[in-house]
């Protein structure tokens, strides 16, 4: 334990450089403002900012995208409760209680209630995180090629059931991204394949076009054909200070929120938007009087915004301890690091400590941060919506271009971006969400080195998957996973709760 806390004290050193607090304060504004943005997110604008950090320190550079994920869960409170106008996904259930105490002249206590329980949250996810991930790690570093592609294979498949949409689309998301990944030249024997004769495709597709195409330019096209917001704040924030009746009841529900919302983020295809609806049912299941919400209650305003802050930051766990993103916004961090030649898995501790604790700590920097200077800029968030949104989308366009030009200086790249931004708007009109096409482009490489390297290993023979323990119990609980999904209740209930997110 002693270790433990004299590494965190390391990456709190690190964190606190002036440099990477300078990030992380960019990475939470940012964050914040994507948030109270409805029609960004943080996926697109994390994947416009992925140039960027090429030219960052990969400490610096993970700080700031990791400051921009757990800010927009934050920030897209503020509109939800103001405006009954969800600026990220997760705040979705945030308005159905906060917009309600706006319009009975409550707006002050629920931007307080739902600023604390963000910090709780992340400080609590903080730790959580310095905690269970060191000895993830080093239960990871025991496996072997056999193991870790099973546990590629239990990710791709609970990105599957997770996913939003059909479980046929999913799937046919995840082979997409994995034929997408195999393009380029084979490592084994050299010889080109489904390059279609295009020499620039030799080195393969890049990740940065991939990910702004399919999400910065497929939302901003999407954003276009949208009636323009226009809404305006109708209720009065007045005082901040919530009644000890308000800390009665939000602390309870703030505190199961946070504890739900830390494991359900380790789930792969979960998160921030998984745990708060999560969060949200759960205080409603359990209440003495249900019918309170959805009228102004406080607990369902405490639950969803501490447990999508909790989730966000938790799973970060299954990228620095397995190498496996557990939903599109960690998958371009995933993606970030491999610009940087950092392999994301469970060495990431082991030969950069300085990165896997130093944004571990800055998390703790971020989240007090947030609350600090977003209270006071309430007012600030709420003009932006008064800002017409075609001014902001030739400035997205303009700047994703020269993102990804910027980056290897090629041209075919930006065709590539203009490629993959239609197929990305091709797929949100055919209701097929393009999140585990990335996470399996990402998983593709490693999932086939290591399908090479098991199969080598065991001179051919497929058994070894199943003769192995750690990789036999992994591909059960694929498949359990896969049977539970197919029930017709479990399918219904599935499909009932990505209606209602939607």
């Amino acid at each position: 334990m002693f270790d433990l806390f004299s590494q965190f004290l390391s990456g709190f050193a690190t964190a606190a450089q002036p440099a990477n607090l300078l990030y992380c304060l960019i990475g939470a504004l940012i964050g914040t403002l994507i948030g109270v943005l409805p029609g960004l997110g943080p996926v697109a604008t994390v994947a416009m900012l992925l140039p960027v950090t090429f030219y960052l320190e990969p400490v610096s550079a993970l700080i700031m995208l990791a400051g921009i994920y757990y800010g927009a869960s934050y920030g897209g409170s503020t509109t939800a409760i103001l405006v009954n106008l969800p600026g990220e996904n997760s705040s979705v259930v945030t308005c159905l209680d906060g917009y309600q105490m706006a319009r009975q002249g409550r707006a002050g206590p629920a931007l307080a209630i739902a600023a604390l329980a963000s910090l709780f949250a992340g400080l609590f996810a903080t730790f959580f995180i310095a905690l269970f991930a060191p000895p993830l790690a080093e239960v990871a570093l025991m496996f072997g090629p056999a193991e870790y592609c099973s546990l590629m294979v239990l990710g791709m498949i609970a990105a599957i059931v997770l996913a939003r949409g059909s479980i046929l689309s999913a799937l046919g998301m995840i082979v997409l991204g994995f034929f997408l990944s195999m393009i380029g030249t084979d490592i084994n024997t050299g010889q080109p394949r489904m390059t279609l004769g295009i020499p620039e495709l030799n080195d393969g597709i890049g990740f940065v076009p991939l990910a702004m195409g399919l999400f910065a330019i497929a939302e901003t096209l999407r954003n276009l054909e949208s009636p323009e917001y226009r809404s305006l704040v109708q209720a009065k924030i007045g005082s901040l200070m919530p009644s000890r009746q308000d800390f009665r009841e939000a602390t309870p529900a703030a505190i199961r929120g946070t504890i739900l919302g830390a494991i359900l983020g380790l789930l792969p295809g979960g998160g921030a938007t998984l745990s708060a609806f999560a969060a949200y049912a759960f205080e409603k299941r359990i209440a003495k009087n249900p019918d309170r919400f959805g009228k102004g209650a406080i607990e369902g305003v405490a639950a969803p915004e501490a447990a999508n802050n909790a989730g966000a930051q938790t799973s970060f766990i299954p990228l620095l301890t397995l190498g496996i993103p557990s939903n599109a916004v960690i998958a371009l961090m995933a993606g970030a690091m491999m610009i940087h030649g950092i392999q994301p898995g469970p060495q990431v501790m082991t030969k950069n400590p300085e990165l896997f604790w130093g944004v571990i700590a800055s998390m703790l920097i971020g989240n007090i941060m947030l609350v600090i200077i977003n209270l006071p800029l309430i007012s600030v968030w709420v003009a932006l919506l008064k800002v017409p949104y075609r001014m902001f989308h030739p400035v997205l366009l303009v700047v994703s271009c020269i993102g990804v030009y910027s980056v290897n200086n090629s041209s075919f790249e930006v065709l590539l971006l203009i490629v993959f931004g239609v197929l990305g708007y091709a797929l949100t009109k055919w209701r097929c969400e393009p999140a585990p096409l990335l996470l399996a482009f990402v998983l593709g490489p490693l999932l086939e080195e290591n399908l090479r390297r098991a199969m080598l290993l065991s001179s051919g023979d497929p058994s070894v998957f199943v003769t192995r323990p750690i990789s036999a119990v992994l591909l059960v609980l694929a498949v359990c996973l896969l049977v539970i999904v197919i029930l017709p209740n479990v399918r219904k209930t599935r499909e009932l709760a990505f209606e209602e997110e939607t």
